[in-house]
């Protein structure tokens, strides 16, 4: 992705789709079918579907492999739908309507990603089933995502002050394809010392030397010197392979010394004292490896909503649309289905008085179903909270704590990558119990945990800031948060837009920070991606020989 000074870009990764068919139905009568697969894409905000990309097409094939590929950004907190459809090509005519239709299929590209190898069956118009298949396989485009890290040192530099002794930094040039030579990297100073050990520096491979490790580096050795006006120590080439032998040791040259001094030798040697290439990775790499995304959802049931018996409550169920509970509860758990395989999702309530004694509970199931608190999918999600607002009394207060722990004692037990945490706390007012909050925050940051807020109503939601802490670490008794996990968003920032773009909108923007806290958390803990089983052992997809 290109660094543009001054601009603002979301976090995303290119995508290939390798699109194949299977057991494609004939419509020519003395041949085989001349299949070609057309992609649409929904823009962002938008509900119209647009022509993307188009295959060739694979004359008399009934499981044509598509030499074509789909190349697509992607964007975790975005639903991204794709619509696929298959024809039958009678001519070289553009319009669509002039070949046969052999099916269709429409998913969200995230699953898509998420399952890499996928074996859809398509339908008709009218969602019947056909007995032919689409095959998709998602491959992050590759890259060279190694990334280089060095520590350096000198050793006998020449004294280029008259009054002490050099104040020794590098300056690192690549050569370029014009031939001219570009900085890298520029080490710190290390002032009155002929013998310096400058800080250990990570960098990206491909910004270090595009990848190519026998491109020339020109390395050079100043003496830095306030009016900026640096002198020039002694330079030398080499490349990250040499860089990468064991006690690389290289002499630093004066070219006008040199050419002064007959007996001139170097002006101090520079030392590589440590230098490891390794492998960065990406989200992607993790949820294709097999790591689980799963999502819990906690609705605020304290009386500042509302009676839900009168239209003006927070909680007012009306069949003809959705609330903001719904709506906020549908915009996020419908991405994050796609991330989960089996589509449960524990929904938790807290701030109500509940049956069968009207006990008030901070940390009860939605569903009323203790053994068995998991709904499916977005619409069970949805299905369990209505059914709920007539079993309970809203009461308060509004405690956080409780349903943060309860996440976090189930995230204790998968720290090994295997599964990653969100919890989508739903609420309308001013937290009650903030210290403990906190404090649950605290522990929660070490484990793999994100926390959505989605401030619901027209309440002040000045703490909820506090808590998404992007200008400082949430701190208490002098412990930090090990990362920043929380994000919030005041769900009326959306309520001048039209209620399904308000639903992406607010999906974006909540799900936006939830990659990168994924990967804080795995590199903190050392986690590198797993390979799934199934990319090895799914003999139905492998036997497609997809190009």
């Amino acid at each position: 992705m290109a660094f543009t000074p001054g601009s603002a870009v979301s976090p995303s990764a290119d995508i290939e789709l390798a699109l194949a068919c299977r057991g494609l139905s004939g419509t020519d009568v003395m041949s085989k079918s001349d299949p070609m697969c057309v992609t649409y894409v929904q823009p962002f905000g938008q509900n119209k579907w647009v022509e993307f990309h188009r295959t060739e097409t694979v004359k008399n094939n009934q499981d044509p492999n598509f030499v074509s590929k789909v190349l697509i950004s992607y964007r975790f907190e975005e639903k991204q739908p794709l619509l696929f459809e298959v024809y039958d090509t009678d001519s070289k005519d553009k319009d669509l309507s002039a070949h046969d239709f052999l099916g269709t299929i429409t998913i969200p590209l995230g699953q898509l990603v998420a399952n890499k190898r996928n074996k859809l069956q398509l339908t008709d118009r009218d969602g019947k089933l056909k007995s032919s298949y689409l095959v998709i396989t998602a491959e992050e485009l590759g890259m060279d995502r190694d990334e280089v890290t060095l520590e350096m040192s000198g050793f006998k530099l020449d004294k280029k002050d008259f009054f002490g002794k050099s104040d020794p930094f590098l300056e690192i040039f690549k050569l370029t394809d014009t031939g001219n030579y570009t900085l890298v990297y520029k080490t710190d100073v290390i002032k009155d010392t002929l013998t310096p050990r400058w800080k250990k520096f990570t960098i990206p491979v491909r910004t270090f030397c595009n990848g190519d490790y026998e491109r020339d580096l020109k390395i050079i050795c100043f003496d830095w010197n306030s009016s900026g006006d640096h002198s020039l120590i002694g330079e030398f080439h080499t490349t990250l392979k040499g860089l990468s032998n064991p006690n690389a040791t290289f002499k630093c040259i004066n070219g006008k010394k040199k050419e002064k001094k007959k007996d001139y030798k170097d002006s101090g040697e520079i030392r590589v004292d440590y230098i490891k290439i390794q492998s960065t990775y990406t989200f992607l790499d993790y949820v294709q490896g097999g790591t689980e995304i799963f999502c819990t959802v906690a609705v605020d049931f304290t009386a500042s909503n509302g009676s839900p018996s009168k239209p003006s409550s927070l909680h007012f169920i009306n069949n003809a649309s959705m609330n903001s509970y719904e709506q906020a509860m549908w915009s996020v758990v419908s991405i994050i289905e796609d991330y989960d395989t089996d589509k449960q999702f524990p929904v938790l309530g807290f701030g109500a008085k509940i049956p069968p004694n009207g006990q008030v509970s901070h940390e009860f199931f939605v569903n009323m179903n203790p053994e068995n608190p998991h709904c499916f999918g977005v619409r069970g999600v949805l299905d369990a909270y209505r059914n709920c607002i007539n079993q309970v009394q809203l009461y308060g207060p509004t405690n956080f704590a409780p349903v943060i722990n309860h996440v976090a004692k189930i995230a204790q037990n998968n720290r090994d990558g295997s599964g990653y945490f969100i919890l989508l706390i739903l609420t309308d007012g001013v937290i009650t119990d903030m210290p403990d909050t906190i404090q649950a925050i605290i522990t929660a940051s070490s484990l793999p945990v994100s926390i959505i807020i989605v401030g619901i109503g027209n309440a002040e939601f000045d703490a909820m800031e506090e808590l998404d802490a992007d200008k400082g670490g949430l701190k208490m008794n002098g412990v930090k948060a090990a990362r920043d996990i929380v994000q919030f968003v005041a769900f009326n920032s959306y309520h001048n837009l039209d209620p399904s773009v308000a639903n992406l909108h607010l999906a974006k923007d909540v799900l936006a920070e939830v990659p990168k806290q994924f990967m804080d958390y795995m590199k903190i803990n050392g986690i590198v991606p797993k390979r799934r089983a199934s990319q090895t052992t799914t003999p139905e997809i492998e036997d497609l020989k997809i190009q």
